[in-house]
């Protein structure tokens, strides 16, 4: 029964780590991994001197502490609240609604930003319009960049998030509820003190692995709405890797781009962690 699985990470996870190697050379693919030059950190040491590297840095930063602050709490309020839903059948419409963002492609999602926030016929333009306000530039404003983004990760992931919310909750004793209810507690009471510090350790994990891809920005959202007047807050590590490494050429110095992603995001887990088990958490080790 583990078989699918373990070929499963071992071809798509464990074989492909091989490439890392070509961080550390000069890689021209008709010589492969090991005729290439080894050049050691070079490729490292031009982009942490790159002009663009603090504001690569910054752009993916901002959009990291957005996602955790307004998208990660986002799944466990709306798990809370469909839990308290007593009528079945509304809630499994409900979740069944709030689910099917989850499988619209980044494409389709970016069209109906565009359907929406457009100024030549968008419908929240037409009605600023209409009511004698100016057209606001949504999509070509630097100010507003960010927030569409995060906008859209929460519409389209919001559900699919309360999915091991709701399973943890479903684990929860029914009898401590009704103990707290015969000790006088009221609905906030009963969550606060019995159905939070249940799904604690569950959040607490999630929480972690969320903090191992900071800096994981999502590439085709973000190359779907960059354009040349946002570029200044919309360019993250994830479509630099892109334009260097694909459209440019530069295999070597894109791979190590990536790789520094990946080195920070292995330290963020491992100190997020050991936080968790100073507190009293399990962890996720």
């Amino acid at each position: 029964m583990l078989l699918p699985g373990l070929l499963y990470f071992l071809i798509y996870k464990y074989a492909p780590m091989w490439g890392v190697l070509i961080a550390f050379q000069d890689y021209q693919p008709f010589l492969g991994f090991f005729g290439s030059k080894w050049v050691g950190l070079k490729h490292f040491e031009t982009f942490f001197t790159d002009a663009s590297f603090w504001m690569l840095f910054k752009n993916t930063f901002i959009l990291a502490v957005y996602n955790i602050v307004f998208f990660f709490p986002l799944p466990i309020i709306i798990s809370l609240m469909l839990n308290e839903v007593r009528k079945e059948a509304f809630k499994r419409v409900v979740q069944t609604l709030i689910y099917i963002p989850h499988f619209v492609s980044w494409v389709v999602v970016v069209g109906i930003s565009f359907l929406f926030f457009s100024t030549e016929g968008g419908i929240v333009n037409s009605m600023l319009t209409s009511v004698g306000h100016e057209p606001v530039k949504f999509l070509l404003s630097a100010d507003w960049f960010r927030t569409m983004i995060t906008s859209q990760v929460m519409w389209k992931e919001t559900g699919w998030g309360t999915i091991i919310f709701l399973a943890a909750l479903a684990g929860v004793d029914p009898g401590l509820y009704e103990a707290a209810r015969i000790d006088g507690a009221g609905r906030w009471r009963q969550m606060w003190h019995i159905t939070l510090p249940a799904i604690r350790s569950t959040i607490i994990v999630l929480l972690i692995l969320r903090i191992g891809h900071f800096l994981d920005s999502g590439f085709e959202q973000i190359f779907l709405m960059v354009n040349p007047m946002n570029r200044n807050v919309g360019e993250v590590f994830d479509t630099y890797v892109y334009s260097t490494g694909i459209s440019q050429g530069k295999f070597s110095y894109s791979t190590a781009v990536g790789m520094f992603k990946s080195v920070v995001g292995l330290v963020l887990v491992i100190v997020a962690n050991r936080l968790a088990k100073r507190l009293g958490e399990d962890g996720i080790y």
